[in-house]
């Protein structure tokens, strides 16, 4: 099976509705998704309204109280990028929401030879690779095909043990303003 779903409703439902597990691989240096950039902005200036997280939060907590997991790692360019260092000062809520996050640096991950590409892993059984657009995500290709998901599957499993819990790097201090 390979289907393409579109931005928006069709993509969030795809990233929720799982029956286990979901694990997400993102290694773009910044995410250009519109209701992200009225929040940069105020951190440029000195202010973190977090606000624009509450839907994905509620969903997480949601996700865990069904016994869902949602894990990623997140690639880190070097030097980081303001984006990556804006997502650094919140990444704390999406763990308190129940998230298992983790950061692997840009050069560890080439030496690993991860892909370009993000992707999500579902219940191991399907894979969505991402595809971005001037405006953030313009939809995934989904697929079950046994050899891209065996490849995604071992690339997750390749990352997964050396990437560093958020709680433990020393992107968990990041400070709350540029």
């Amino acid at each position: 099976m390979r289907e393409w779903v579109g931005p928006g409703s069709d993509f969030f439902r795809l990233c929720t509705e799982y029956r286990r597990s979901s694990w997400r691989w993102e290694c773009q240096g910044v995410y250009h998704e519109p209701d992200e950039q009225e929040p940069i902005r105020q951190w440029r200036e000195g202010h973190q309204d977090l606000s624009f997280m509450d839907g994905w939060v509620a969903t997480i907590r949601r996700l865990r109280a069904e016994g869902k997991t949602f894990e990623r790692v997140r690639m880190v360019t070097e030097p980081p990028t303001e984006y990556l260092r804006w997502m650094f000062s919140f990444t704390h809520v999406n763990i308190e929401a129940g998230e298992d996050i983790r950061w692997i640096t840009e050069g560890r991950a080439r030496q690993i030879s991860m892909p370009e590409h993000d992707f999500y892993l579902f219940d191991d059984d399907r894979v969505a690779i991402l595809h971005f657009g001037e405006h953030g995500v313009s939809g995934a290709e989904v697929t079950d095909d046994p050899e891209v998901l065996t490849q995604h599957q071992r690339w997750r499993d390749l990352v997964w043990p050396l990437a560093i819990p958020h709680r433990d790097s020393q992107y968990a201090t990041a400070t709350r303003s540029p």
